[in-house]
């Protein structure tokens, strides 16, 4: 047996195959089930005729409703796939109506290092709702997802400082993830009101410190039910507080000593950045020598599939060989503002639920580890984008099953390649062990580059080598098909031999950044200045990011701060080792003693540079903290004259 499979067989020992719950939240049922619909929240008296229609609108069964019962419609045993049952009146007007899917029983457990996984903030959808939270946690496991990830509020389970809420939605919901056999990727995005130092809650707190032990009493707290931590969400844009990339470093550089404290077996992700990657980005990360504080390289990405590939390739330097993880994905659709459903068109849904196979095999091949769709449950926002591939009240969209099949076709998937026979013909291939066994597996699709309007539109006829045998074809939302090389923009999974993908012409999937060595340091390096002096950069289209800019000639005082979050006493020195041309800083080298988990803080100022043609006014500064051979730091910042 090969090496994959011998893993997926170690794992799977220890995972349980999911079923669904008594109560089957959602109308979801699995294969062989009897169907019993349960009646919609907004049901009128007046519908007296059903119907239901499969993902391309064909009516499939119909009925009058004589047989029907208070619990719900009774449609026996029906095939794998999405329905939508519609309840119309005596004239046949459509009164209102509900969802139901029927999804493939998993035959094994699904390896816990599988890619495919979910972004579902349990904790938050299901607030201090134990029943919710076990419905949806149920509902991720059936769609054949390993990981999951969770959100939480700091200040809420922090209120006073080292004084914890004790019996938390948190807490519960952890706990029913993982007995549903969920491993969970936790993140937190804000700050208590006692730890801001008069700034916002949207920010880090000032003082690191603050992050080093709540770090370490979370992974006290979630010991074996949270195996992965975000220290941050989205610190790179204005939502989540707008912060410099040395920022972001010193932050990351604590968080990962506190968690790494209490559990060194954690995974301790890197505060997740959003928006398209840029070198500037990777360049300041890189200058902070950051690469030993994160086990994963987090990133988002709501661009277009087909781009994945060019726009990641700063994310692929800044990952430093460490796995890539897409914690949140997706591209915005709007919904029809039906409140409170916020439900999608017909074809909108059928279309974002052909994306979702396009949106993870062309994250895998682009680099990433680990594809976290975003996001499970009903959420839509206030630019009137539906993310949600359920319903509010569980009832799948199309992308719910999609997802299923996902799930299934690409369990413990590592991606051999892509093959573009054409300009609008994409296949990717995997070795994945769907149902336990081991396959090379082909995701195809035929679509072009354009946005929603236009997609949906395209066929192409795909010619596989005449000794290359697809044992089993299943289409985007895993009903059995026959393959007969008629291709469109909905996914279909190929099943092959092991091994025999590799007679396609495939493009490997880009190699990843040399992994970088290096030891984490208990002596971390902080740049403080006053908020207002971040301004708003875009070094690339669609991007977004913070320096700290200034008026040409001007004078800002700021802090350089060092921590020890070591138990040693420390003595050295912290020096200047760049500065940008025409800048000037007033500390260049000064000794410094630290005490056990202390800080010091040393003022300095810093004067930009008039204008001149020989100065950018655009530029790194670095200062290194040594005090022993293991125990240096280094802080880079950029600086920049406002416009």
């Amino acid at each position: 047996m090969t090496l994959l499979l011998l893993d997926f067989l170690a794992l799977a020992s220890r995972s349980p195959i999911p079923t669904p719950l008594p109560d089957h939240p959602g109308n979801i049922y699995l294969e062989g089930e009897s169907v019993q619909v349960r009646l919609p929240e907004n049901w009128k008296p007046s519908a007296v005729h059903w119907r239901v229609l499969d993902d391309q609108g064909h009516q499939i069964r119909s009925g009058k409703l004589e047989n029907h019962s208070p619990s719900g419609l009774l449609l026996g045993p029906m095939p794998i796939g999405w329905y939508r049952i519609e309840f119309l009146n005596a004239a046949g007007q459509l009164q209102c109506w509900t969802t139901a899917a029927v999804l493939a029983r998993l035959k094994s457990p699904i390896p816990e290092d599988s890619p495919i996984a979910v972004d579902a903030a349990i904790s938050w959808f299901a607030h201090n709702n134990p029943e919710n939270q076990r419905r949806f946690a149920n509902l991720a496991a059936l769609a054949g997802v390993k990981w999951i990830r969770d959100r939480m509020r700091w200040r809420e389970i922090e209120p006073k400082p080292g004084r914890f809420l004790e019996g938390s939605t948190y807490d519960s919901a952890a706990r029913i993830q993982h007995a549903a056999g969920l491993r969970i990727l936790q993140v937190f995005h804000d700050t208590p009101p006692w730890a801001t130092e008069g700034r916002s809650t949207s920010e880090f707190a000032v003082d690191l410190r603050h992050v080093y032990r709540f770090a370490q009493a979370m992974a006290r707290r979630f010991h074996g039910l949270v195996q992965a931590w975000e220290p941050w969400n989205e610190a790179n844009v204005a939502t989540f507080g707008g912060h410099t990339v040395d920022q972001m470093c010193s932050w990351q550089k604590a968080a990962w000593l506190g968690f790494k404290s209490e559990d060194p077996h954690l995974i301790v992700c890197w505060n997740v950045v959003t928006t398209v990657p840029t070198w500037q980005h990777t360049t300041g990360l890189l200058a902070n020598h950051t690469w030993p504080y994160y086990d994963t390289y987090n990133i988002h990405s709501y661009d277009w599939a087909h781009s994945y590939l060019e726009l990641w390739a700063p994310a692929r330097v800044a990952a430093c060989g460490r796995p890539i993880w897409v914690t949140e994905a997706d591209r915005g659709i709007h919904h029809l503002g039906n409140a409170p459903w916020y439900d999608l068109s017909p074809r909108n849904a059928r279309l974002k639920a052909e994306y979702l196979a396009q949106e993870y095999a062309q994250s895998l091949y682009a680099g990433a580890a680990r594809h976290f769709h975003f996001i499970l449950g009903n959420y839509q926002e206030s630019s009137g984008v539906q993310f949600g591939l359920l319903r509010k009240d569980f009832t799948p969209r199309p992308g719910y099953v999609a997802l299923a099949a996902i799930g299934r076709f690409l369990a413990g998937a590592q991606c051999l390649g892509r093959w573009r026979p054409d300009e609008k013909t994409t296949v990717i291939a995997f070795r994945a062990v769907p149902d336990g066994k081991e396959h090379d597996v082909l995701v195809v699709w035929a679509e072009r580059p354009v946005d929603w309007p236009q997609r949906g539109r395209q066929r192409s006829h795909l010619s596989l080598p005449s000794d290359l045998q697809v044992q089993a074809a299943y289409n985007y939302l895993d009903r059995p098909i026959r393959w007969t090389g008629q291709v469109g923009s909905a996914p279909q999974f190929l099943l092959l031999r092991p091994g025999t993908a590799q007679r396609l012409p495939l493009e490997p999937p880009p190699i990843s950044s040399p992994k970088r060595t290096g030891h984490p340091s208990h002596v971390v390096l902080q740049a403080v200045f006053p908020p207002h002096r971040r301004i708003q950069v875009a070094d690339r289209p669609w991007s977004q990011a913070y320096v700290y800019g200034f008026q040409p000639g001007e004078i800002v005082r700021f802090e350089l701060r060092i921590y020890n979050f070591g138990n040693q006493f420390l003595h050295g020195t912290i020096r200047l080792l760049s500065l940008p041309p025409g800048w000037t800083v007033s500390l260049r080298q000064r000794t410094v003693q630290l005490q056990p988990k202390a800080m010091k803080r040393l003022p300095l100022s810093l004067r930009a540079p008039t204008r001149a043609p020989n100065v950018s006014g655009d530029g790194w500064i670095t200062y290194q903290a040594v005090f022993s051979p293991t125990e240096t730091d280094t802080l880079a910042f950029r600086v920049k004259w406002k416009k």
